[in-house]
């Protein structure tokens, strides 16, 4: 039961992954693209932990912290950017 719950939960990550990246590419607006970047980090990143849970090895749970950091800083520059004040 657990592993089918599982499978689902990362089965829905990876379809609002896919929407996230069409919202990307036809975002009209740079805040859009931004927002939807920001939410495909957040979901890679859960990927990522899916995946260190699924194959056992806690080598990704340290990736994933480090891509989350990353794409959160990322994030916080281009809002920074699009502001005006970078």
């Amino acid at each position: 039961m657990a592993d089918t719950v599982f499978f689902v939960a990362v089965g829905i990550a990876v379809l609002a992954l896919l929407l996230s990246g069409i919202r990307f590419a036809l975002g009209p607006w740079a805040v859009d693209r931004t927002v939807a970047l920001d939410a495909m980090t957040i979901l890679a990143t859960s990927l990522i932990v899916a995946f260190a849970l699924l194959s056992g090895r806690r080598i990704y749970i340290d990736v994933a912290m480090v891509y989350g950091l990353v794409g959160f800083a990322g994030v916080v520059a281009v809002a920074r950017y699009l502001e005006g004040g970078l």
